[in-house]
């Protein structure tokens, strides 16, 4: 009887220890099997990154084989593609903040709204030139004109105080005479064409001529260069409450009377003050395709569009990168050369009423009265 429950204790056991090593074995199949599944993930998770990372690096990186990037790249002359000289572009890298962690690289995004500034062409275009997504293109563009708004006020600003005299001295030479070496700059405005807002605020900004824009204030030197801006008022706003809501207007600058009734005075003032409508001229020869047709943005980044043409025209003077004139008979000349002569007179209307509120500085007065204007 013992020698039979053992025998059976004995089978007993066999057949647990078979069953346990079947369900080790199991075990150790399903790990295995888990563990080849877990490698597939890996491979192929590996794998799209890699794709994605590749795919990243191609995107971000520049086709040199556009031909406005290959003659900037490979020091050809940008000039008739961007309208700015190597040694402009250089100063504005140089200018621009360069806090970048991705993405396209300084350069390109400079590079990018320059032509878009220059040609004037649609987000969509631009892109295509330069082998860009339509979108990025809108981001750069946006992106950068906000950045040079930064660099605004230490492009276009009034000089130190010790830097004045040369200023008044520029101004005397153009005149021809010594009364105006205390003029501190020139001051006119013109407007900008732009894409009118929807009704009812689009009636504001139709001009006398018509088409819906923004005003631009500026102050320039004898060179031409703007030492204030001031930008995005409506047609609607007459020019002397532009000048009142001018942050100009805080500062204490030397200004005359217009003296309407000596024409002597009036024929030196009118040499003098030539300048600012050349430089007008050359800030609208350089961007035609944004002065010289509707800006095709919103109302509330047009006035930033026009600050950065303003910013780049002070660097092309400061490094004396000068465009050639267009020839006569160019897409939109005509239009606009009827433009100056308006804004002169209206500009002459607007000083003569400043003039019975605004008296000359002492200095001003006494060397007028020397040279018999007063």
């Amino acid at each position: 009887m013992d020698n039979a429950l053992a025998i059976a204790a004995v089978f007993l056991f066999m057949e647990a220890e078979e069953k346990a090593a079947k369900l080790r074995r199991r075990i150790a199949a399903l790990r295995t099997i888990r563990k080849k599944q877990r490698r597939r993930r890996w491979l192929a998770l590996a794998i799209a990154v890699g794709l994605e990372q590749q795919a990243t690096a191609r995107y971000v990186q520049p086709n040199y084989t556009v031909p406005m990037l290959d003659v900037y790249f490979n020091n050809g002359d940008p000039k008739p593609a961007m309208r700015l000289t190597r040694t402009s572009i250089t100063r504005v890298l140089q200018l621009l903040p360069r806090e970048k962690h991705h993405g396209w690289s300084h350069e390109m995004e400079v590079l990018v709204t320059i032509y878009w500034l220059a040609c004037g062409a649609s987000y969509r275009q631009t892109g295509d030139v330069c082998a860009i997504p339509l979108s990025t293109v809108c981001r750069i563009v946006h992106s950068t004109v906000e950045k040079m708004m930064t660099i605004l006020h230490s492009v276009v600003h009034f000089p130190k105080e010790d830097a004045m005299e040369a200023v008044g001295a520029g101004f005397a030479r153009m005149a021809g005479h010594d009364a105006f070496k205390y003029a501190a700059g020139a001051i006119d405005g013109c407007h900008i064409r732009i894409v009118p807002p929807a009704e009812p605020q689009r009636a504001s900004y139709i001009n006398r001529k018509l088409f819906p824009s923004i005003i631009l204030q500026a102050i320039c030197d004898a060179q031409g260069a703007f030492l204030d801006v001031f930008v995005g008022n409506p047609r609607s706003v007459h020019d002397a409450l532009v000048l009142r809501r001018c942050p100009i207007r805080r500062i204490p600058v030397p200004a005359a009377s217009c003296l309407p009734h000596d024409a002597r005075y009036n024929r030196h003032h009118a040499r003098g003050r030539n300048v600012m409508e050349r430089a007008f001229g050359m800030l609208k020869t350089r961007w035609r395709s944004i002065f010289l047709r509707a800006v095709e943005v919103r109302p509330k980044f047009a006035p930033l569009v026009v600050g950065a043409c303003c910013i780049l025209h002070n660097i092309c003077v400061a490094s004396e990168d000068v465009l050639e004139e267009p020839e006569e008979g160019d897409d939109g000349e005509d239009e606009e050369q009827t433009e100056p002569a308006a804004i002169e007179t209206s500009g002459n209307r607007m000083r003569a009423r400043l003039a019975a509120e605004t008296s000359a500085p002492a200095q001003l007065h006494d060397c007028l009265r020397e040279h018999d204007y007063m």
